[in-house]
């Protein structure tokens, strides 16, 4: 622990004596190439390193703070700056990264490194640098010590990277006060991007709803020089194979053709007009296997997908099992229960004599587009981006968002940085990079998107 804490004040020596007086995003660049070289890859987490590191940050503003570790090692971290009676605001981030081979990335994953014009590092997207934009816009407010119509919360969390249970899902179970009166929450899943000389904020409101099941089929075991007619195994087989040839219908649910309507104006040519109409051009045969090739993303946002990523059965190649088994990242449209698409699955591989277990499945949930945040979303960033536009937009991946908008919170998925979509590939591959100068720019956008719903 005291080895913990010494290293983390040796970091926040070197940003005190290198931060650029007066300059908010200065600041932040310096924060966060410190935050960086803060290992808190997941597994195992380590999120309370994360802790120390902002709390040393606290200590040093005087704000007040609380922390929690759901388990050893998994700390979470808030701080609240107090306003008038409307429903408060929530920074939501996750401070854990996923792993990152330093075999196959350019720079060292955890050293920070300053390279051509990027900070390279795992969690310069995803998302670090987007929760040391909330750090700054949150310190920024207190600095400034005017009035605030409503409360604003800090809130950094463990675990989003394997679910979030060990952060925002058992907070909401511990430490329920902290979302107690809040109506408005912004966290990762939307940036602006440019393309043909125009930008577009895609701003998150759902995504689509994970269903992760297992299949498990128990059968005669026996010799594998001897096979039965059925056995665990085949049974397996027999169900992964209806999965793969009956792909659930597509369908366009309304925040997904805002979406899609969108993306065709900056398109041409037959594109062009099937994206402005993708509920007549999924009905065209061999239609949606071309979209599939032609943008895999926007393919698994006109359908229920699933994807087969884990099996397992016998231990040794000439013994048939008795049990083998399953598992299957689902993903489904938001415009409907869990249940009825676990019953359809369950329908589809009847017969076929497996079980299906549910391992995990979230609730569907939309957030509004008329709320006081997402209009300033749009304001400032037609003021500061001139001819930009904001799009709704809708994820395939799941954030921690799904937690806060079953408590009927207005959250949206939101870092105004600008990045080209080349870059995206980065985010939980090799060389995860940020552009220096788009993210400071993007520190002051969020600062004045904020200012703007915070302020009287």
């Amino acid at each position: 622990m005291l080895l913990r804490i010494y290293s983390i004040v040796l970091i926040l020596l070197s940003v005190t004596l290198t931060a650029q007086a007066g300059s908010i995003d200065g600041e932040a660049f310096d924060w966060l190439q410190a935050f960086i070289k803060v290992d808190t890859t997941n597994p195992p987490g380590n999120e309370s390193r994360a802790v120390d590191f902002y709390a040393n940050i606290f200590d040093k503003e005087g704000i007040s703070y609380k922390s929690a570790e759901s388990a050893p090692g998994r700390g979470n971290i808030w701080a609240r700056l107090e306003g008038g009676d409307e429903p408060a605001l929530i920074l939501l981030q996750h401070t854990d990264v996923v792993p990152a081979d330093p075999k196959y990335w350019t720079t060292d994953p955890l050293a920070a490194e300053v390279k051509d014009g990027y900070l390279w590092g795992r969690g310069a997207l995803d998302m670090k640098g987007t929760g040391i934009s909330h750090l700054a816009t949150f310190l920024n407010l207190h600095r400034a010590g005017k009035a605030l119509k409503r409360d604003v919360i800090f809130l950094a969390t463990a675990d989003e990277e394997a679910g979030g249970h060990h952060g925002v899902g058992w907070l909401i179970k511990k430490h329920p006060e902290i979302f107690k009166n809040a109506g408005l929450l912004i966290n990762e899943g939307g940036m602006g991007f440019e393309q043909n000389g125009v930008i577009t904020f895609n701003v998150e409101v759902t995504q689509k709803v994970p269903v992760w099941l297992r299949f498990v089929a128990v059968d005669t075991p026996g010799h594998g020089s001897m096979p039965q007619a059925t056995n665990s195994v085949t049974r397996i087989v027999d169900a992964l194979n209806r999965m793969r040839e009956n792909p659930f219908p597509p369908r366009i649910i309304p925040a997904v053709h805002a979406v899609l309507s969108a993306e065709a104006k900056n398109m041409k040519g037959e594109w062009a007009e099937a994206y402005a109409d993708m509920a007549s051009a999924i009905k065209q045969p061999g239609f949606i296997e071309k979209l599939q090739k032609h943008s895999p993303y926007h393919h698994a946002l006109t359908r229920d997908t699933c994807s087969m990523t884990r099996m397992g059965g016998s231990n040794k190649i000439n013994v048939v099992p008795p049990e083998a088994w399953a598992e299957v990242d689902c993903r489904m449209l938001p415009d409907r229960a869990a249940e009825a698409f676990i019953k359809d699955v369950e329908q589809l591989v009847a017969g076929s004599g497996v079980k299906v277990e549910v391992i995990m499945a979230f609730t569907p949930a939309v957030s509004t587009t008329t709320s006081i945040l997402f209009q300033a979303i749009e304001e400032v960033t037609a003021e500061r981006h001139p001819g930009s536009r904001v799009v709704p937009s809708v994820s395939t991946g799941f954030t921690d968002s799904h937690f806060t908008r079953d408590l009927g919170i207005s959250s949206y998925g939101f870092d105004p940085i600008i990045t080209p979509k080349s870059e995206f590939v980065r985010v939980h591959g090799n060389d995860e990079r940020v552009n220096i100068k788009t993210f400071r720019r993007a520190v002051g956008d969020l600062l004045a998107i904020i200012s703007r719903v915070v302020y009287k």
